[in-house]
């Protein structure tokens, strides 16, 4: 056969394609082409499979529609030939795992609705299982559990599409009933029905019970709070779906559909809550249809009601009562309703069954085994145990549900009710149109029914859990019973026997029916061990353990030699793990005594135990879960050995927990205390890390231990936490979360005493009630270690620090440095918080602009927006110091009259960094100089600023003498000399700049020189510092003295009379050539003291003085005189007085007539 002839079909046709017209037929027509020959060869399963290949090749295709293309053309392949199975499984795999792709991912969805049903109604049918068979189912599983998780995606399509997935899921992992119905137009109809009981890869329980979990996956789906409207309604639709199909979940649904009316989510739009109460409605009315409903229709018709369906509509889709009257004929009349549908029904004595005798190998489990078809014809009035709680607690409520009860609950709860009617309340709710009938009180008393039970309150969940706990008990005496039945050949009481195990193993002996079941067994004596054997003390069996124990750990050279080290491994943990004790220790110290080489031993454990608690294990029962205890102390065993050795450097410690099947909470406390060991925090912390993204279902908790570590108190431990914690804020994932509990911690300083959450493991003596810096600081470490990472966290800084106490403010403006230096000043974010300053963080700002100016000049954009704040908003001018050297030379002269009022130091501040002194780089520029600065110091106004402020400034330059040297101040002086008028400390100026620079006498007295030329005298301030500057700078000022005017020169020497004879000396020392040119004036002032005439008019107002004070004193001692006389002649007076009036009482006692006028001496002078 030649190579053209060899390639298929397919093939043929690419390579007359390339030779033909390559470049002019796109990838896109090439595949529509395949495709419709696919179509045209489907009849042809030859065909089909060559041109499999050719197609699966456009697979990775870049073309989106190529590949939904592709995953359609092997949905039909599998329809049309299911054997194609295991070559597609891994593709569609590939496929689903494109997340990025969403059109991809909704495709495999679709598909895998139809695949998952075709692979296992191939392998139902399959008479052999192949380990492609179990591959293929496995990859299946793998998908189903990926699409079950994608129920919670972000896109609303896939969410959709995963609830059809689960649809087909449910419905195929159930069991049909004599009511399922089956929709027009399906295909592929599979069931738990279609299984045979020995099919070695599908086992019937395990495969119902993952139905049953799909089923309450999509029941929590439908209750959550942030379902959209969309799928809300699809999965109303999707369960309504299944409860047509499989009526042993009618109850379970109707019970959803009640708890859904009242707990709406709270997400929905109005007209959204309408659309989906409208569906709501749609599918009640479609459930009431049913045949199955026929026992729940009081509840349905209550909640259609409830929905505002009308009477016309319920009665319209009530099934006829001939289908009713069928419904109660199938039952026979020997089978009792249970109220667990996998129970089995009680069986008469009248009837015949047969009985079947199984081998212990069975998978799913021994004993009887009802007959498939009668089991799944098995009517129930509930689904489940919880349904079971509900109607009895339902029941227990009906006769509590009194007038006088009710009307006390709607007066409790209008206690929390809302002010208002809430909008999603109002747009809910329906009048209830049989208030007060005993329907609408079981209809009230099963939604309290219902929410009692989920919080595991109520009569029904006592009842439940005390039968339960009966059902176990009995289970498990008949369980014991049927494996000794089982294991030993009986004989039967009509003559059969049961083959001793060279026949059939599961072979079935009919009783008739007139001998009764029970009858079989009578009079024989069951084998029991216990009869014939005696129980050792429990002393001996732990030796003999023991023993046995340290003979498997002796031989473990002897084991590796013989190549059977693994199933010594195996038989070694099996025994530990099942009888425990003190055989833990034992091979607790084997491990220890070779960490090394043992390790594979320790994780062997630590999957044993697990396996045991989950019930992977024969040992383990029905699959059923155990305590987790045992394998909690396993793995803290492990852990805390590992803790306790301080020479284990092998990262033993981090691979133990990391390959561990769980972390339980014992071993999460002794993960803290590792990360909390100072010569293992960095390899705590890595383990930490790893945990986090490598523990999914854990990561929350992880990553809340990590975050806690980072207001610990030891630096170490703080700043590791700190960095993982940075490291892993990278991933988006878990971004939001680090960030929210950095904010959260933040915000406990607006608390107005720390919160006891700070203070968790710590005894009642650490425990404060008020703010401390390290405790304010711990609130503080992780929002500023991540300040850097995400500027816009500065904008909720400023808000808690606005709403602080001064302490926390004052430890917030210290601690802030490093944090705002790693953003720096080109931060859009920082800008931002500058231009929209909050009220309150006016010091925070300046704070935060300081740092970022402290050693580089400020940016242009950071200028500009304090500038604007500042003009706008802010007053203070302590706000543009930070951008001193960033303003015009006219603004800081402006600005200056402010700045020197300010605290020394902060004055002190603003001159460095005007100088520069502060910058560390040499291209520093600064708005002024040194000696602009010290020249504008002496030119503000005086109304701004007093004087005695505007000195202390200046003595602040003068205290740089490595900026100010005699040059600098040189030019200083000459340009205040020639202004006009002169600045009132000039002349202070000057003689501060001769002290410091005694060389600068020979300018200093050509300023003077010049000065006397402006008049200098004329300001009064200024003439003053004339005249002591020529006092400190004699004799060099005797030739300027002698150029003053007479009546200056004067006023110098009443000022100074000192420098009178100095000067006069200096003169008469000159030839007389020189003192030709002294005008005689001051030749005469400089010879006459010009204190004579003052002490000349002292003396004459002395005397005046003396003069006035003698003429005071004489006057004061005749004043005296005058008045001693004066008090004489009033003190006779007043003694002439009393007597003469003593003489008148005589008179009048003598003679008591009235007397004349005359006898009284009162004349005509007196009147006068």
């Amino acid at each position: 056969m030649s190579q053209e002839n060899r390639r298929c079909t397919a093939s043929q046709f690419f390579m007359q394609e390339e030779e033909e017209a390559l470049n002019s037929v796109s990838t896109y027509d090439r595949v529509v082409q395949l495709l419709n020959e696919a179509t045209l060869m489907q009849k042809d399963k030859t065909k089909l499979t060559n041109l499999k290949k050719e197609m699966l090749a456009f697979q990775s295709d870049k073309s989106t529609d190529v590949r939904k293309f592709i995953i359609s053309f092997m949905e039909e392949a599998c329809k049309k030939d299911p054997d194609v199975l295991p070559k597609i499984a891994s593709t569609i795999d590939f496929h689903l795992q494109q997340v990025d792709d969403v059109q991809i991912v909704k495709k495999c969805i679709l598909c895998l609705s139809q695949i998952y049903k075709i692979t296992f109604k191939w392998l139902s049918k399959a008479k052999k299982t192949s380990s492609e068979m179990v591959a293929t189912w496995q990859y299946m599983q793998k998908m189903k559990a990926q699409i079950i998780e994608m129920i919670d995606s972000d896109n609303d399509g896939i969410r959709t599409h995963a609830i059809k997935y689960l649809e087909a899921v449910v419905i195929t992992l159930s069991k049909k009933s004599s009511d399922s119905e089956v929709p027009k137009g399906i295909t592929i109809d599979v069931s738990l029905d279609d299984i045979p009981d020995s099919h070695p890869c599908l086992k019937v329980k395990k495969l119902e019970e993952e139905g049953k979990q799909a089923f309450e996956a999509l029941m929590s789906y439908m209750a959550s709070a942030h379902i959209s409207s969309v799928n809300l309604m699809t999965c109303m639709g999707s369960i309504t779906a299944i409860a047509k199909q499989r009526p042993s979940y009618m109850a379970r649904v109707i019970q959803g559909f009640e708890m859904l009316h009242v707990n709406l989510p709270p997400t929905l739009s109005k007209s959204q809550v309408s659309s989906v109460r409208k569906n709501l409605k749609m599918q009640m009315l479609t459930l009431l249809k049913h045949p199955a409903s026929y026992e729940l229709q009081t509840q349905i018709t209550t909640l259609l009601t409830d929905l505002g369906a009308t009477q016309n509509e319920v009665m319209k889709a009530l099934p006829k009562p001939d289908k009713n009257r069928e419904r109660k004929r199938k039952y026979p009349p020997t089978t009792e309703i249970t109220s667990d549908p996998f129970k089995k029904p009680k069986i008469t004595e009248s009837q015949s069954t047969p009985i079947q005798i199984m081998d212990d190998d069975d998978d799913d489990g021994g004993g009887t085994v009802p007959n498939r078809s009668e089991s799944s014809s098995t009517v129930t009035t509930v689904d489940s145990q919880k349904q079971s709680a509900i109607d009895i607690t339902a029941e227990d409520l009906i006769g509590r549900l009194t007038p006088q009860n009710v009307t006390d609950l709607v007066l409790l709860s209008m206690v929390m009710l809302p002010d208002t009617m809430p909008a999603h309340f109002q747009s809910t709710y329906t009048p209830i149109a049989a208030a007060g009938t005993q329907a609408q009180v079981k209809h009230l008393s099963r939604l309290l029914a219902t929410q009692l039970t989920a919080a595991g309150l109520g009569k029904g969940v006592t009842e439940v859990q005390k039968k339960s706990t009966k059902q176990e008990a009995e289970a498990e005496e008949e369980e014991e019973e049927q494996i000794f039945q089982q294991k030993h050949n009986i004989q039967t009481v009509v003559g059969g026997t049961v083959d001793d195990g060279d026949g059939d193993k599961s072979q079935s002996v009919s009783l008739p029916a007139a001998i009764p079941a029970a009858a079989s067994r009578k009079g024989i004596r069951q084998f029991r061990l216990q009869a014939i054997t005696k129980p050792l003390h429990p002393n001996e069996v732990d030796a003999m353990t023991k023993q046995a124990i340290q003979r498997i750990l002796s031989v473990e050279k002897e084991a590796e030699q013989g190549k059977a080290a693994h199933a010594r491994v195996k038989i070694l943990i099996s025994l530990v793990s099942q009888f425990g004790g003190r055989l833990k220790d034992e091979l607790q110290d084997f491990i220890f005594a070779d960490l090394r080489n043992r390790t594979e031993v320790a994780l062997a454990w630590i999957y044993q135990e697990y396996a045991n608690y989950q019930g992977y294990n024969v040992t383990s029962g029905d699959g059923e879960k155990m305590s987790i205890n045992s394998y909690d102390e396993c793995l803290t065993r492990m852990l805390n050995g590992l803790l306790e050795r301080p020479d284990q450097k092998e990262g033993l410690f981090t691979r133990l927990i990391l390959e561990a099947p769980c972390i339980t909470p014992n071993a999460v406390q002794i993960l803290k205390k590792y990360c909390q060991d100072e010569n293992r925090i960095y390899l705590g912390m890595t383990t930490l890390n790893e945990l986090i993204l490598k523990r999914p279902t854990m990561k929350l908790e992880f990553l809340e231990l990590l975050l806690s570590f980072c207001s610990h108190e030891s630096p170490d431990v703080r700043n590791n936490a700190i960095r993982v914690a940075k490291k892993l804020r990278e991933r988006s994932d878990l971004q939001h979360a680090i960030e929210k509990y950095a904010q959260y911690n933040l915000k406990f300083l607006l608390k107005d005493m720390p919160p006891a959450e700070l203070f968790e493991g710590k005894s009642q003596a650490e425990i404060t009630h008020s703010w401390t810096e390290d405790i304010i600081k711990m609130c503080l470490y992780l929002f500023l270690g991540l300040l850097p990472t995400n500027h816009s966290l500065i904008h909720e800084l400023a808000n808690v620090y606005t709403s602080t106490n001064p302490d926390i403010k004052r430890t917030i403006l210290r601690v802030i440095e490093a944090p705002v230096k790693g953003m720096g000043m080109d931060s859009p974010e920082l800008l931002l918080l500058v231009e929209n300053c909050p009220k309150g963080a006016e010091t925070l700002i300046t704070r935060i602009i300081h740092i970022l100016t402290d050693k580089c000049a400020p940016s242009s954009e950071l200028v500009e927006r304090v500038r604007d704040l500042y003009h706008k908003r802010v007053s203070d001018v302590r706000f543009l110091i930070p951008v001193l050297t960033g303003l015009s030379k006219k603004e800081v002269i402006a600005a200056l009259p402010k700045l020197i009022k300010l605290n020394p130091v902060v004055v002190k501040e603003v001159f460095n960094r005007l100088l520069g002194t502060h910058a560390s780089h040499e291209d520093y520029i600064s708005p002024l100089t040194s000696a602009e600065l010290l020249i504008s110091l002496h030119n503000i106004d005086p109304s701004k600023c007093d004087l005695k402020t505007v000195i202390k400034a200046t003595s602040l330059c003068f205290a740089e003498k490595n900026i100010y040297t005699q040059e600098v101040l040189a030019v200083v002086m000459q340009h205040l000399m020639e202004q006009n008028p002169l600045p009132t400390l000039l002349m202070r100026t000057v003689i501060q700049s001769l002290a410091m620079y005694p060389k600068l006498i020979g300018f200093v007295m050509n300023i003077l020189q010049r000065l006397i030329a402006k008049q200098v005298w004329k300001d009064k301030k200024v003439w003053e510092g004339f005249i002591k500057c020529c006092h400190r700078t004699k004799p060099h000022c005797f030739p300027v003295l002698l150029h003053l005017p007479a009546p200056q020169l004067k006023n110098v020497f009443e000022s100074l009379p000192d420098l009178r004879e100095p000067l006069l000396e200096h003169v008469q020392t000159f030839t007389p050539h020189q003192r030709a040119h002294i005008p005689p004036s001051l030749i005469a002032i400089m010879e006459k003291d010009p204190l004579e005439d003052k002490r000349a008019v002292a003396q004459a107002k002395k005397e005046e003085e003396e003069r006035i004070a003698a003429q005071e004193k004489l006057y004061q001692e005749r004043l005296e005189q005058e008045r001693k006389k004066q008090q004489e002649k009033i003190k006779i007076k007043l003694e002439q007085e009393k007597s003469e009036s003593v003489k008148s009482e005589d008179r009048e006692n003598i003679q008591p007539e009235e007397p004349s006028p005359n006898e009284v001496g009162i004349t005509d002078d007196w009147f006068n």
